[in-house]
């Protein structure tokens, strides 16, 4: 009776390791797509983050400061960042 006791909490301590493994790897799968979408976000601010800081210098000889369609293009260009980005992502499978 006692080894038939042991084989029978054996297999227990065997089925509770592989579910805590189980909990573990799903865990972690959720992590992964967390951080991947953290990643992918991150990526679209920086380039968004530089443009406007190199524009916001005050700086007087940028030849495009002072026309009035400079704002405009600088907006446009960030969204077409953007898109193209995202377009990019999609193509990749990271979306």
């Amino acid at each position: 009776h006692i080894l038939s006791v042991i084989d029978t909490v054996e297999t227990y301590r065997d089925s509770l390791s592989g579910m805590i493994d189980l909990y573990l790897s799903t865990t972690s799968n959720k992590m992964n797509e967390i951080m991947k979408v953290l990643t992918i976000i991150s990526t679209i601010f920086i380039p968004l983050t530089f443009i406007t800081g190199f524009y916001g210098m005050n700086f007087d000889y940028m030849p495009e400061r002072h026309e009035p369609w400079a704002y405009p293009a600088i907006i446009g260009l960030m969204v077409i960042m953007v898109i193209a980005q995202l377009i990019y992502f999609k193509r990749k499978r990271w979306l």
